[in-house]
């Protein structure tokens, strides 16, 4: 799963194009209170070395969020999280969504995020959904909720039978965590909340969050 390149985006030659999970190493997966916190929020986590962001559909601020990074901050790649549904989708790639996170695989959601023409993560927590995926061609996933499922140590069983499958594992992942995750070769970054608290988005502190994702981006490699 590829997407256009942007100034934070490794330069890989021609075709201009990369995958999502080597973008950065933590994806940043965040709930907007309010449109207002979308761009100052973005700037932050550029301003750390983190050049993509997952707004999640689980509040009202998420789509008009989306639409402010996508037409003020070009430079961050934008997508929206928790898809659900053929609805989710049309939504969230009207708001301007340059990628789509679900937490779960239907057939129904499959279809429409494949017809959508927007690289996406099928969410996927068994083997059997991971066969499943491999049969569509897909072999980019989001391994959730991470810690819930078997954590690193499950990934690193499933990395033998599936070598081919690449993940980005999302729930209950810390700082302290992380890196026992993207040291596994089936994993090409990790989902966090520890990226944007609550506390330090609502009182504006965008230092503390360029601080954390400065942090976050020293994880590469």
């Amino acid at each position: 799963m590829t997407v256009p390149s942007t100034p934070t985006m490794p330069s890989l030659g021609t075709p201009p194009a990369v995958s999502l999970l080597d973008i950065s190493p933590v994806i940043p997966v965040v709930v907007l209170n309010h449109p207002d916190e979308a761009v100052p929020l973005s700037r932050a986590l550029i301003d750390g070395g983190i050049g993509t962001i997952e707004v999640t559909l689980r509040s009202e601020a998420a789509l008009p969020g989306i639409e402010r990074i996508a037409a003020e901050v070009p430079e961050m790649l934008v997508g929206a999280g928790t898809i659900l549904n053929p609805a989710d989708v049309r939504n969230a790639v009207n708001a301007g969504s340059q990628f789509l996170v679900s937490p779960g695989s239907t057939s129904r959601l499959l279809a429409a995020m494949s017809d959508s023409g927007v690289p996406h993560l099928p969410g996927v927590s068994t083997l059997s959904e991971m066969m499943t995926l491999l049969d569509r061609g897909i072999t980019e996933m989001k391994f959730f909720p991470a810690k819930a499922a078997g954590g690193h140590a499950y990934l690193s069983s499933v990395a033998g039978p599936l070598s081919q499958v690449r993940f980005c594992p999302t729930g209950g992942i810390t700082p302290l965590t992380a890196r026992d995750y993207l040291a596994l070769p089936n994993v090409g970054c990790v989902g966090g909340t520890w990226l944007a608290p609550k506390n330090a988005v609502a009182n504006g502190d965008w230092a503390r969050i360029t601080e954390l994702a400065a942090q976050a981006s020293s994880m590469a490699g």
